[in-house]
């Protein structure tokens, strides 16, 4: 029996029901030429999620990922450090002097999981300051990750890796020019590095590393051109909730390879919230008509109350004009690191 005919057998109901529904969906969308944005927020690198998150993006089943600043990194620092990091099994028992022990050994826990400060921050700070200062230099200014692409593209690092660069998703994320966005980078050990630099007077201000703002850029660029064929500038006014006529100016057609966009989100906070934005900030502040998402998940361990956009039912969204009354909705409320990869193991036809 493969997984996906266990996942069809099994899982019929509460959770288990959508997750199978969410990853049909997922692969339909898929499957009718539609693309999907992922997002990744949590632990979900040091969690070795890249181990499948890796191979779908080889597979072309995702083709755009937004994620925090640490879970970029961190993929990073497990290729050049995995053979330092310690697991900690009895992680719940620890007392305070032993987490001041682990501070002292460089060790800094991410639940059961410590990374190693020397062989995973300054392996891999070592070779960006190198890149961000050339680029200070030179009166270069580019998106943070594609400072981080350029290390694997020129296999800077590629000496220092100790586990196959085949689970590492932000190197296939490299190899396919995958469309990153990093909302907040600055909430990051790189973003922390960065700003030292700065501030010890090794780098100007405001630097070689562009802000968020540039990211919603580039991502409403992305999410025009792959769901309409049309640049920002030919997309049709609205007027209200119509929409007008195109102008003359930019009377164009849309190009006949378009794609629905689905959303597919692992966790919630930035890195969630930020793209879904990027429609209602099209519709709403730009005044330009544009499709809402055509698809939507969640994988979610956050509490459905107290205001949080972490715990928020997908149909809230509807409010904000992010998703529409049809748009195929799903929200599992598990565990992301043992729902993404069968999720993932599903849409791969494992």
């Amino acid at each position: 029996m493969t997984l996906s005919d266990f996942i069809d057998r099994h899982y019929r109901h509460f959770n288990a029901a959508t997750l199978r529904e969410a990853a049909r969906g997922y692969r339909d969308l898929i499957d009718g030429g539609g693309q999907m944005l992922l997002t990744l927020a949590g632990a979900m690198s040091t969690a070795e999620l890249g181990l499948s998150l890796a191979e779908m993006i080889r597979a072309g089943k995702v083709h755009a990922i937004c994620a925090t600043g640490a879970n970029v990194e961190e993929d990073l620092f497990n290729l050049v450090a995995h053979d330092h990091y310690r697991r900690i099994p009895d992680w719940r028992a620890l007392t305070a002097q032993q987490e001041k022990d682990l501070e002292r050994r460089g060790l800094n826990r991410v639940t059961d999981t410590c990374i190693p400060e020397a062989e995973a921050f300054r392996a891999v700070g070592g070779p960006l300051r190198e890149l961000w200062r050339a680029a200070n230099a030179a009166g270069d200014r580019r998106l943070p990750h594609e400072y981080l692409y350029q290390l694997i593209r020129d296999r800077a690092l590629a000496d220092s890796y100790q586990t196959d660069p085949a689970g590492s998703w932000l190197v296939a994320a490299a190899e396919a020019d995958l469309p990153l966005f990093v909302p907040g980078w600055e909430d990051s050990t790189l973003g922390n590095v960065l700003v030292a630099e700065q501030l010890a007077g090794d780098l100007g201000r405001p630097g070689p590393v562009l802000g968020g703002t540039e990211y919603m850029a580039a991502l409403a660029e992305w999410y025009v051109r792959t769901s309409t064929g049309r640049t920002l500038a030919e997309l049709p006014e609205m007027d209200g909730d119509r929409v007008s006529e195109l102008r003359p100016d930019h009377d164009a057609t849309p190009d006949a390879d378009t794609s629905p966009v689905g959303f597919f989100q692992i966790g919630g906070g930035i890195a969630g919230d930020f793209p879904i934005c990027v429609v209602p900030m099209i519709r709403q502040d730009l005044r330009r008509d544009c499709p809402y998402w055509a698809y939507f998940c969640q994988i979610s361990d956050s509490t459905t109350s107290y205001g949080s956009y972490s715990g928020a039912v997908p149909n809230e969204k509807i409010s904000w004009g992010k998703l529409d009354v049809d748009t195929p909705s799903f929200l599992i409320e598990s565990d992301a690191t043992i729902v993404a990869p069968l999720v993932f193991g599903y849409v791969l036809g494992w």
